[in-house]
């Protein structure tokens, strides 16, 4: 049971309503993480402009998808699990590519690299060591693609709090995090 309610179209600020029209608009629902951000229109809007500008970074879909696993796996967040499953089959991502990207592997080397970055800055909490970046770096990594993963897990972790935080009931197909 959540412990914040999401809004219902009638229910919610002119803002917040125009926004979620917007979303509906965009992908044919509106989930239940953004109708119960909406209490807060601007933190929605920051919310969604925060994925709206990192969609046109360099990463690929499939990339934003794989950090939300990583991220989401490691913060335990059942909710961005289904979610981004469930975007990333909508993306024909294979199922043995979403269960590794969950465990910071990946069948690309580019993708693991960015996930490896990215789980080790969701655990360290921003503190990676030198090795992290080096490691990055000797992957291929370049400044922009550093700087880039971290928007990318500070988005996700965004989401995963807000979830942490709301209890918010799942509205994809149900995928559980797995013990560390």
């Amino acid at each position: 049971m959540p412990r914040i309610s999401p809004l219902s179209d009638a229910n919610a600020a002119p803002e917040a309503a125009a926004i979620f029209a917007a979303v509906k608009g965009k992908i044919g629902m509106v989930p239940n993480l953004y109708r119960t951000t909406g209490h807060s229109p601007a933190t929605l809007s920051a919310l969604l402009g925060l994925g709206e500008a990192l969609g046109k970074g360099s990463f690929t879909a499939q990339e934003r998808e794989a950090v939300a696993l990583v991220v989401g796996q490691t913060n335990g967040c059942d909710y961005c699990l289904s979610a981004h499953s469930a975007i990333s089959s909508g993306l024909k991502v294979p199922a043995t590519e979403i269960a590794a990207n969950r465990k910071a592997a990946s069948a690309t080397p580019r993708t693991e690299a960015i996930l490896k970055l990215a789980r080790a800055i969701t655990e360290k909490r921003g503190l990676i060591a030198d090795a992290d970046l080096e490691a990055a770096r000797a992957a291929g990594l370049t400044n922009a693609d550093v700087v880039e993963t971290v928007g990318a897990v500070v988005q996700n972790i965004f989401t995963n709090y807000l979830n942490h935080i709301f209890a918010t009931d799942i509205d994809f197909p149900v995928v559980r995090a797995e013990a560390a």
